[in-house]
């Protein structure tokens, strides 16, 4: 049996302490794969390889059994606000 969603999330929970965190099981429910956003204050100053190699130590017991990780975003706060969604920012007049 492969990591839960719920495994990926406490552990990037607990030692990253994201602002946002989504965690996608891409396999197909046997938890072998999984695609991750995540927002840190704790990826402030790094590169973005720097963040990919934190994102795996935290996860570094579930990678055991985790055959691909996507990272699709780690980033800080300051570059996650504004990607969110346009619609709900208010337009100036």
């Amino acid at each position: 049996m492969g990591v839960t969603k719920e495994q990926v999330e406490a552990s990037l929970t607990s030692k990253l302490k994201p602002i946002h965190l989504e965690v996608i099981d891409i396999s197909g429910g046997c938890g072998a794969s999984y695609e991750v956003e995540i927002v840190s204050e704790q990826f402030e100053g790094k590169r973005l390889l720097e963040r990919h190699r934190m994102v795996n130590a935290a996860l570094e017991e579930e990678m055991k059994e985790i055959h691909a990780l996507s990272i699709k975003k780690a980033q800080t706060p300051q570059q996650w606000k504004p990607s969110q969604d346009p619609a709900t920012q208010t337009k100036d007049a």
